[in-house]
Formats: structure tokens, C-alpha cells, sequence
């Protein structure tokens, strides 16, 4: 008789650079929020629609075959249209054919500048609190994570605590401005101190601009890259998903030093050979958008903004008022809420809101344990249903 099959330990396979990595709390909501028919005001999904012109260029581009492989460092006229975007709005002039990299979304810049640059052991050091793709992605390559809390209604840092977190173990810097969850857009006096503490301690700089075309109360967008010293030494990450309505297009890229892109290219190369042809080619007609799209693209955020606003202050969920991007983060004690956690539950069972909660995004989660995050990019209509579910809330207060 044959002897019963071995079942092995269902762990015995894992990798233990991803011990510790699971499901984040942005999409455990998601489907939450989805088996209840809820509105999703967690994941930054961004639905409004494409514009017009962009998905005519991509139907064109899939029927005229744009379909094959291209240079894994993207299509010369999409650079090229790269290129001159970054000298006009970034003040970034760099060279297309050797300074720019298309990349699967400014995550797949990521993914693919931390597994260039990246050793375990290194010190890096990242904002607290963080996109939750930087924390985890850093994770996998094992560097030492040394983090810097950004506090107060404007989330700011500390200087001293900036400094003191330099060493000359540290490897690169992580920046995210506009910041995804706080809002944050940093100063050029922030990027200063940053960019002298890098020049110091020999340090590369990553920097995530993807909201860079969204700024609230006359805040200024200042790429990292454009100050004294920070040239040669910043990876700068930017993409389409934001600005253009197509997060699921995957699309983005990266501007930096040769020496830096070549090195990023390879590991692109090996991740996924290069990003959607015939989305390259559609793409490049958003370059073609006038002014007044992007002036439209702002006041729309800005009113999203007030208006989410307004109905969280109004049931003592008290909004930090965000300087950029697409969310916005509220404190919930003045709802009558213990933490996060349970914030978020409320919101979902009683208003049918999704919600995100804030100590997912903190290297200490206590520093988030009263805050959730929201994200407004929602149609007009979705959004005035919350806002609707959120007044539940006060009603159930009452």
C-alpha cells in the first residue's frame, strides 16, 4: 500500500524578504467596502474618465499595431514629449535619449530604482507617514528603514530629528510631494535642508512627484532635483495616472542621471521588458492638452476637497487640511472615535464609506491610531453620496 502523499508546510516555499508583507489596509477596505455596496473613499482610484483624446490616440495606436515590444526605456517621442514637460513645468532640463526612462507606472520607477541602488543593510531613510508601496517595496531589498516623522496639522518634520537620522551608512532618501496620504507638499526651505543633508552624507534621493499638477492655497511645486548639488544625486519619479485619469493604464517614468537610468533600465527590463506599447503611443496626446485642462483638472480637485472637508468637520471628523494631492486625512476623536480601526468600521457599517485606517501608513502605528485617510478623486456623484453617508454619521451622534 502506498504511503499517504506529504503535504508540506504551506511556508516551507516562502521567501523571507517578504515575511511580514500581506494584503494592505487600502484594499482590505476596497473589498469591504464592495461586498456592502458601500462608496470606496479609501483606495485612490481615481475614476474620473480619461480624457477623450488620449483613448482615441491609444484605440489608434492598438489599430495600427502598435503592439510589438518597444526599448525598454520607452518610445523615443514619448521621451522626447517627457523631456520638455520636465524643462517647462519642472525646471528639469535632461537629455531623452539617456536621461529618461518609461516606466509600468512611477511604481514600476520605484520597484526598479530600490533594486538598483538599494543593498540589505543600508540606512534608508522615509517620511512618516508613507506611501504604503514605498514601505513595503523597500522591505524586499532589506535595507534599514530609519523614519522621520512629518507632524501637526501641516505635517511637518523636525529638522533636528532629520539631521540625526543621517549617517554615513545612509544610502538614499525617500520623498513623496505632493504626499500620498498627509497632502504634504514640501517647501522649497524643506527640500533645502534636505538636499544639503544629501550633498553632506553622499546620499541618492528618490523623489515620488505623481501629484506634482495638483496644489491647493498657492502651493508651490518644487522638484528636488533643480536645487544646488541635487542634480547628479535624485531619481525623479512622475507618471500619467493622476494628472490624466489612467491609473490602470500603468504608465510612468523616470528622470535622472545616465549612469542612474541605465543601471534602472536593466532591472526594467528584467521586470517587465518594457511599459504598454500601444498606451505609449496614446498617451502622447496628452501633452497636447491645452492650459485650461489642467486649471479645470485643480478647481475640480479644489471643490472635491471643501467638499469632503465640510462633511467630515461637520461630524467631528477634523480635517488636516491638505496643501496637495488627491486625500485628505481627518482626526477622529472629535466623532467620538477610541482609533482608527474602529473609525473606519463605523464609517463603513453605518454611512457605507470606505475609509483608510491612519496607522497603516506609519512606521509607528500609534502615530496614525486617530487619523484615517480619505481619498476624493471620485465622480461628483459618488462623492455626494458619502458626503450623504457621512451626515448618518452625525445623525447616529445626535
Amino acid at each position: 500500500m502506498s504511503p499517504a502523499p506529504h503535504r508540506p508546510d504551506p511556508h516551507r516555499f516562502d521567501a523571507a524578504r517578504i515575511d511580514g508583507i500581506a494584503q494592505s489596509d487600502i484594499r482590505l477596505q476596497s473589498r469591504k467596502c464592495a461586498e456592502v455596496g458601500g462608496v470606496n473613499l479609501g483606495q485612490g482610484i481615481c475614476d474620473q474618465p480619461t480624457p477623450d483624446v488620449v483613448k482615441a490616440a491609444a484605440k489608434a495606436a492598438i489599430d495600427d499595431d502598435q503592439s510589438i515590444y518597444t526599448k525598454y526605456e520607452g518610445i523615443d517621442a514619448l521621451r522626447v514629449a517627457i523631456a520638455g514637460k520636465m524643462a517647462d513645468y519642472n525646471g528639469l532640463p535632461c537629455d531623452p535619449d539617456s536621461e529618461v526612462l518609461v516606466t509600468a507606472g512611477s511604481t514600476g520607477g520605484f520597484v526598479a530604482a530600490t533594486l538598483s541602488f538599494i543593498d540589505p543593510g543600508d540606512e534608508v531613510i522615509l517620511f512618516s507617514p508613507f506611501y504604503g508601496y514605498h514601505f513595503n517595496v523597500l522591505r524586499m531589498a532589506q535595507p534599514v528603514i530609519k523614519s522621520v516623522t512629518l507632524r501637526g496639522d501641516d505635517f511637518a518634520f523636525d529638522p533636528d530629528e532629520l539631521a540625526a537620522a543621517f549617517s554615513d551608512k545612509t544610502k538614499a532618501i525617500v520623498i513623496n510631494t505632493p504626499g500620498n496620504p498627509s497632502g504634504k507638499v514640501f517647501t522649497r526651505d524643506e527640500l533645502a535642508l534636505i538636499a544639503d543633508l544629501c550633498v553632506r552624507h553622499d546620499a541618492l534621493a528618490i523623489t515620488d512627484e505623481i501629484y506634482e499638477y495638483i496644489l491647493y492655497d498657492g502651493h508651490e511645486h518644487v522638484s528636488l532635483a533643480t536645487l544646488p548639488g541635487m542634480r547628479e544625486r535624485t531619481i525623479t519619479l512622475s507618471g500619467f495616472s493622476k494628472t490624466y485619469n489612467m491609473t490602470g493604464w500603468r504608465l510612468g517614468y523616470a528622470v535622472a542621471p545616465e549612469p542612474l537610468t541605465r543601471r534602472m533600465g536593466v532591472i526594467a527590463d528584467l521586470l517587465y521588458i518594457c511599459a504598454p506599447s500601444p498606451l505609449q503611443h496614446g498617451v502622447l496626446a496628452a501633452f497636447d492638452l491645452p492650459p485650461a485642462y489642467y486649471s479645470q483638472l485643480l478647481a475640480d480637485y479644489d471643490r472635491k476637497r471643501a467638499l469632503t472637508m465640510a462633511a467630515c468637520d461637520a461630524v467631528g471628523l477634523r480635517s488636516l487640511r491638505p496643501q496637495g494631492s488627491y486625500y485628505l486625512m481627518v482626526d477622529v476623536r472629535g466623532a467620538g472615535f477610541a482609533s482608527d480601526r474602529e473609525a473606519a468600521d463605523a464609517l463603513l457599517e453605518r454611512c457605507g464609506v470606505a475609509a483608510v485606517p491612519g496607522s497603516s501608513f506609519y512606521i509607528d502605528p500609534a502615530d496614525g491610531a486617530t487619523q484615517l485617510r480619505i481619498c476624493f478623486a471620485k465622480q461628483d456623484h459618488d462623492l455626494e453620496r458619502a458626503c450623504e453617508g457621512l451626515r448618518r454619521l452625525g445623525a447616529v451622534r445626535s
